[in-house]
Formats: C-alpha cells, structure tokens, sequence
C-alpha cells in the first residue's frame, strides 16, 4: 500500500471511527485493519488530534499557514537587514 495524505478533517473522521471500533471491543491490529492505517499512524494521529473537532482542525491548519507566512516575512526581513548592514559597512 502506498502512502496516502489525509486531510484533517479525514483524519478525525477516522479517528472517530476508531473509537466506535474500540468500544465494540476491537484491539488495536482490528482498528488499524479496519481504518487502513499502520499502528504508529494511528498513535500519531491520537496525540496530534484525539480530541479536535472537525472546526477546531480546520483551525489549526490555518493557524499554522498563517505561521508559516509570518516566519517567511521575517527571515526576508532578516535578510534584507543583514545585506542593509553589509552595503553600509563598505560605504563607511
């Protein structure tokens, strides 16, 4: 099986899914069968998203894109800063 992307919203749904499958009394091999997801998958996804809702995952993926822009406009600022200080050591 190849590796497959799921978005958060797919992984909550999944997540929920694993939780019905627990309370009938599947183990954790059943649960992972069934989601088709390897253990440490699943494992990973309930500390990242255990107890998210759909919203509140949509959320923290704009939260985090929004992250990642604001990181991109400070380290342009650094480095304009950094060539600023450059050009202004050779011109003194």
């Amino acid at each position: 099986m190849g590796m497959v992307r799921y978005k958060e919203e797919q992984i909550i749904a999944k997540l929920r899914k694993a939780e019905l499958l627990f309370s009938e009394g599947k183990n954790k091999g059943e649960v992972c069968k069934a989601l088709e997801v390897s253990p440490v998958t699943l494992s990973r996804w309930q500390k990242k998203f255990g107890n998210m809702t759909k919203s509140e995952a949509k959320k923290l993926k704009e939260l985090e894109k929004e992250n990642a822009r604001l990181k991109k406009i400070v380290a342009d600022q650094a480095l304009d800063l950094s060539v600023l200080k450059e050009f202004a050591k050779g011109n003194l």
